[in-house]
């Protein structure tokens, strides 16, 4: 097996995953710095990223998310064969750049006083509850969710 001591500078692709004695393993698509010398629908590089150190560890855990701009300095392995991904042991790690805008996961339950509203990344549109569970009604978007409590407690006295 060929290795090489490198640095790849590349956007994390999904939310890192912990793996076996305290390792953590991530993909990052590595773009070459000549882009436009390719055509546009060339295949990105793919670099399967592992590390067991705890710092790193940590960090890819808890404050990295997908779309990230990292910069990662180890040991990359060559892949076996074509089609497989390269594979590079990180033992440093610099944050480039954040993602715009925080990835959402697939339902999020939030609390608004006496109330829980559902947000759905798929939906607009968010369905209200009062803490005890009675059915409050469904908001058009987020925005309108303080608009649907208030008419809520003008009617119902806001009583469960």
């Amino acid at each position: 097996m060929d290795t090489k001591h490198c640095t790849v500078d590349g956007w994390v692709d999904a939310i890192p995953v912990p793996g076996p004695r305290d390792t953590v393993t991530f993909d990052v698509v590595v773009r070459p710095a000549n882009i436009e010398a390719f055509d546009d629908d060339a295949p990105d590089t793919i670099v399967t990223c592992t590390s067991g150190d705890p710092r790193i560890t940590h960090e890819l855990l808890n404050g990295i998310q997908p779309g990230d701009l990292l910069r990662a300095t180890g040991t990359l392995l060559q892949p076996a064969g074509p089609g497989e991904p390269a594979r590079l042991t990180v033992d440093a790690l610099e944050v480039l750049d954040t993602a715009l805008v925080p990835v959402l996961q697939d339902m999020v339950i939030d609390r608004y006083g006496d109330y829980v509203v559902i947000f759905n990344a798929d939906r607009d549109q968010v369905p209200v509850f009062s803490t005890l569970g009675q059915w409050v009604g469904l908001a058009d978007n987020p925005d309108a969710i303080t608009t649907l409590i208030d008419i809520h407690e003008r009617v119902d006295g806001g009583d469960d």
